[in-house]
Order: structure tokens, then C-alpha cells, then sequence
């Protein structure tokens, strides 16, 4: 026999010899594994070749799943901003209008009395009209301010005395009788560029039709009233205009809306600052997996909220760079410089905002679907920044408190000098930064103790496995040999044997 099969006498545990022996035969053969032998090879398999079915099976079910939750996702999201265009047309009534007489006579009446009408006459597609007293606004300038002030979306102003300058035009023939002086129309297409684009065309067709009517009969009363008069036909004959379009109006456009490369960082260029924090945060996690398993809980925390704050800086800067050749007006409300520094700083503050919490929703998500976070927060946020919200449903108001709405609000103020929010608009940016900076610390903690109580669960013992390693130790190297005894219990062994010789033991 080989020593690998020899037997060997095992003692009993009190000590005494036992009446038969206790050995067991094995023999050490190669324990080959059949699945290692069966495992697929790399670079080695079609896709439907047998031998990687159930992985072809685990491919498949991946990928019903990711599309499935696509769909969701894209039903549950893309209908917010469908939501926010669609009720544009007949929610006109929630912009606010004026219109403020201040002639008082036909002209005036006429006028003032076709807008109000608009508002009780059950036409749906009309502004919130309202008619102040002339004493609210002494001048026109006052208007205007109030236009600029975001206090109404337009206004329509009707000259004093317009009614008495056009009959002294008639009479005195006035050649320089400028029908337009006798209405103006004030208005801030920057404010809200789509908008004006609604509000402005249902005013002037307003008008239009109310000038038409107003202009007809006033020339055939008029030319009703000269008949025969010679001299009152030939001081017309001076002055055309009094008869042809004796009254119109003037648009005065407050804030033009002037640059339509601003369109590039009013809107669609902050869905390219969520994309940029985005693909921060993404390579910072892929750069972190070589350290982070050794890093603290706090060393961990540092590095993801740190990092990101340093990366915006030169991001903010080259993306704000990017408007330099284009000739964005960064002088409108302030000097040049001023403008562009101030432009610089909210695209930074901006990313701020945005990409820290890309890194809440990577740590709160994983990896796997962070990706699916990013379609309901462009969303969310872009839906809220089209149309103002006198034109969507109540629900979309809560883009007072988001990012987007902020930063194109604050754009429109440095480049057109709209009305100045930006200390609420950088207030909501700078609370949002400060809500990641608090929840992703929170977020990280949780995490990495669930991290760390998994690894720990690793490294710990199994009974149940450690049985499993001893009986297969047992199978491989032969249970009952000396190789496999520690060396006390050789020792007893050895003291077994030499009672067997009839020697002494070296054990008492």
C-alpha cells in the first residue's frame, strides 16, 4: 500500500485503547470540475451558439427590463412638458393688459370700449385686459415702467386730445399729422420672447380691427359734413393722412429681444449645463472606483463634494466663453465686463446647483440607473422655462423654486435688462447647492455603512460553510491521516501506537 493509503490508528477520546481499529482507506485522485471544463470562452462563440444560451437568455432580460423602465419613464416624464404648451391658447386671459384712455372723446371711447368688450364678449382667445385711470400713469414714460416693471405684459395708451388733433389736422390741413402718435403700444419682448409672439398679435389684430371701423366712420361723417365746402376739400387735399388712416398706433418694443444667439443660453444652453454636471459626475465616479474602497467614510465625503466644486470652475468659464465671438449684449444693464463676470458666476453657481444633485441621484440610484434620473430633471426643469406662467396650469408654478427657471430669468436681466430678479434667482440656485451639500454627505453615509456591513458579512465565517471545507479537505487528502491531525492529537496517536508495541508512552 502507498502511504496515502496506509491505515492509521485514531484514539478514543478518553484515552483507553479501542477494541477495533478505527481506519479509513482513501486514495488523493484529481477533482476535476466539470463546469470549469464547460465554461464559455472568450472571443470564441457566435451569439446564438448553445454553449452561451443562458447568457444570450440573461442579455435579453436586461434588456427587456432597461426598455421597459425607458417607457415608463418617458410616459411618466415627457407629458410634463407636453402639459406645459398646450393650454397656451386659451389661458391668454392670465396675461395682463392695459389700456389707458386718456383723450376720453370718440377716439378714446372707441377704442377703450372695443378692448374692454373683448373681455365680457365670451371670445376665447383674448388678454386680461384692464382699464386704469389716466391719473395712475401721468406720463407715458410712467407706463412704460410699469411695462418694464413686469406690472402688465402690454399696454395700450391713447394720446390726450387725440380726438381734437385729428379734427385740427382736417380743418387746418396739417401736413405733418402723424396718425400713429395717437396710440402707442408698450411692450417687453424680452421678458418672455414666445410670448410676446402671442400676446402682441392678438393686440395688433385688435386694434386693427377696432382703427378699420373707427377710421370708416369718422372719414364718412366727416366727408358728410364738408360737402359743397371747397376750402374744407382742398385743406384736405393737403393732408391725405387725415381721411386715408386717420388713426393708428406705434409699437414700442422696451426690451428687444435683440440677439437670437441669446436663445442658446436662455434655454437649450442650460440643457447643455445639466448634460456638462452630468458627465462630472459620471467620470468622477468611474476615476473614484481605484481609491474610493480605501478611503473613510470621511475622506470619501470630502473627495465627492470637493471635486465637483473645483471641476465647475474652469467648466463654467469655457462654457461662458463660448458667447464671447458671438457677440452676446453682456453690456445691456451693466458694463461689459461686469456683465460677462456676472454671467460667468451664475453659470458656475448654476452647475452647482444642477450637478450636485446629479451626485445625490448617483448615490441614492447607483450607476446602473443614474441614467434614467437625468431624463425627468432636464424635464422637470426646461418645462417650466418656455412659456411664462400666466400661460400653463397651475402646476407648473413650481418652477419658481427650480434651477432653469432661475438661470433663465437671471440670463434675461444680464444680457436684455429685464427686471431684476437676481437676488431671488441666485437665493433659489445657491439653496439648491446647499440641499445637495447637506442630503449627498447623508445619502454617502448611509451608503457606505451598508457597504461596509457587506464586507464585513464576507470576511465572517460560515458555519455551515466551514463544515462544507472541512468535509471536502476530508475527501481530498484522506480523513483520519496524521496530515491531517494538529500536533497534539499526533502525539496522542503516537502514544496509541506505542501501547499497541507494548513501550511506554511518552505522554503520562
Amino acid at each position: 500500500m502507498s502511504d496515502s493509503e496506509a491505515p492509521t490508528r485514531i484514539p478514543s477520546i478518553d484515552g483507553k485503547q479501542d477494541k477495533a481499529e478505527r481506519g479509513v482507506t482513501t486514495k488523493v485522485t484529481p477533482n476535476m470540475d466539470n463546469a470549469q471544463r464547460q465554461r464559455p470562452k472568450q472571443f470564441s462563440h457566435s451569439f446564438w451558439d448553445p454553449k452561451i444560451a443562458h447568457l444570450r437568455a440573461l442579455y435579453f432580460k436586461i434588456t427587456a427590463m432597461s426598455i421597459v423602465l425607458l417607457i415608463i419613464v418617458v410616459w411618466a416624464c415627457l407629458p410634463v412638458y407636453w402639459g406645459s404648451l398646450w393650454k397656451a391658447p386659451v389661458l391668454t386671459r392670465n396675461l395682463r393688459a392695459w389700456v389707458i384712455d386718456r383723450d376720453g372723446q370718440a377716439l378714446g371711447n372707441a377704442v377703450a370700449g372695443a378692448i374692454m368688450n373683448t373681455t365680457t364678449s365670451g371670445i376665447k382667445q383674448t388678454l386680461g385686459w384692464q382699464k386704469l385711470d389716466a391719473s395712475m400713469f401721468p406720463t407715458n414714460d410712467d407706463v412704460a415702467l410699469g411695462v418694464v416693471d413686469e406690472r402688465a405684459w402690454v399696454a395700450v395708451v391713447i394720446a390726450e386730445g387725440a380726438t381734437a388733433k385729428l379734427a385740427a389736422a382736417r380743418a387746418n390741413g396739417d401736413a405733418t399729422y402723424d396718425p400713429t402718435s395717437l396710440i402707442s403700444v408698450y411692450y417687453s419682448q424680452a421678458r418672455n420672447e414666445v410670448a410676446s409672439g402671442i400676446y402682441l398679435p392678438l393686440t395688433q389684430t385688435l386694434l386693427i380691427k377696432t382703427l378699420f371701423q373707427f377710421n370708416a366712420q369718422s372719414t364718412a361723417q366727416y366727408l358728410a359734413g364738408i360737402a359743397g365746402n371747397q376750402t374744407a376739400i382742398q385743406l384736405l387735399a393737403r393732408a391725405p393722412q387725415t381721411i386715408s388712416t386717420p388713426a393708428y398706433f406705434t409699437l414700442f418694443n422696451l426690451r428687444p429681444y435683440t440677439a437670437q444667439v441669446a436663445t442658446a443660453v436662455t434655454l437649450v444652453g442650460f440643457i447643455y449645463v445639466i448634460i456638462l454636471s452630468f458627465f462630472v459626475t459620471m467620470s468622477g465616479a468611474g476615476a473614484r472606483e481605484v481609491i474610493a474602497p480605501y478611503l473613510t467614510t470621511a475622506s470619501l465625503i470630502k473627495l465627492r463634494l470637493i471635486m465637483p466644486i473645483i471641476l465647475y470652475f474652469p467648466l463654467s468659464l469655457i462654457y461662458s466663453m463660448i458667447s464671447l465671438p458671438f457677440k452676446l449684449p453682456f453690456g445691456a444693464k451693466y458694463t461689459y465686463a461686469g456683465g460677462f463676470f456676472l454671467f460667468w458666476v451664475l453659470n458656475y453657481v448654476g452647475m452647482l446647483s444642477l450637478g450636485l444633485a446629479t451626485e445625490f441621484a448617483l448615490t441614492l440610484l447607483t450607476q446602473r440607473f443614474v441614467a434614467f434620473f437625468l431624463i425627468p430633471f432636464i424635464v422637470i426643469n426646461v418645462s417650466v422655462s418656455v412659456l411664462p406662467h400666466e400661460l400653463q396650469p397651475w402646476f407648473y408654478k413650481y418652477g419658481y423654486g427650480f434651477p432653469v427657471f432661475n438661470l433663465g430669468q437671471a440670463v434675461r436681466t444680464i444680457i436684455f435688462n429685464t427686471k431684476n430678479h437676481l437676488g431671488r434667482n441666485f437665493g433659489v440656485l445657491i439653496a439648491w447647492a446647499v440641499l445637495s451639500l447637506i442630503t449627498v454627505p447623508i445619502i454617502i453615509y448611509v451608503t457606505r455603512q451598508r457597504e461596509i456591513r457587506e464586507e464585513q458579512a464576507k470576511t465572517l465565517p460560515d458555519e455551515r460553510e466551514e463544515e462544507i471545507r472541512e468535509e471536502q479537505r476530508r475527501i481530498d487528502f484522506g480523513a483520519g491521516t496524521t496530515a491531517q491531525l494538529s500536533p497534539s492529537e499526533e502525539r496522542r496517536v503516537e502514544d496509541a501506537e506505542r501501547q499497541d508495541r507494548g513501550e511506554k508512552p511518552l505522554v503520562a
